[in-house]
């Protein structure tokens, strides 16, 4: 289980990025992951308080605020992320909606697939704006939800992933594999 960004990098499975109050957020790239994530911080009480986030529609990572202490910018962020980072991007849609609920309220049925949970208990909804900021974050390139200086921004777009990542890795002389893993599935073009 990964409690801060201290822990060894463990984290460099999972889709993450740092808030800009350095609180690191965590989200499974697939349903295996999700399911991971969520058994992980459920089975824990200390972990009660924590916040997750899901698209309203499926498709999308659980998202994990690593930190029971947060703002509302941290919140936004980790919302933005998590919409980003969803089945919208790909639909090329210009913005989806989040639902903010903590761990206690997550629940399993027997009966649900591999990564697919409910959720009991008041949800709140964040509408979101499909647009990241690709920069360094702890010497790895990280799409974020906030522009940074030297930041790229970009939005869902028409150029593929691959012939996007191609550009980006001779503009920015970074790896085209670093920018792959970096980017939501999907179409791209910069804002």
């Amino acid at each position: 289980m990964i409690k801060s960004k201290k822990a060894n990098n463990e984290y460099g499975k999972y889709k993450w990025f740092l808030t800009s109050s350095d609180k690191l957020v965590i989200g499974g790239k697939n349903a295996e992951q999700n399911e991971e994530l969520v058994k992980n911080y459920k089975d824990d009480k200390k972990f009660s308080k924590y916040v997750f986030m899901h698209t309203k529609t499926p498709g999308s990572p659980f998202s994990i605020i690593l930190s029971d202490k947060y703002n509302e910018k941290d919140l936004g962020e980790t919302a933005i992320f998590t919409g980003c980072f969803s089945r919208a991007w790909r639909e090329r849609k210009k913005s989806v909606m989040v639902d903010v609920f903590l761990v206690e309220q997550i629940i399993k049925n027997k009966n649900m697939k591999t990564g697919t949970f409910g959720v009991v208990g008041k949800i709140d909804r964040k509408p979101v704006s499909l647009k990241l900021y690709l920069t360094k974050q702890n010497n790895k390139l990280r799409a974020v939800p906030f522009a940074k200086k030297d930041s790229v921004c970009i939005i869902p777009g028409k150029i593929s992933k691959e012939k996007f990542a191609e550009q980006l890795s001779v503009k920015l002389d970074i790896p085209m594999e670093e920018i792959l893993n970096a980017l939501p599935t999907g179409g791209f073009q910069t804002c």
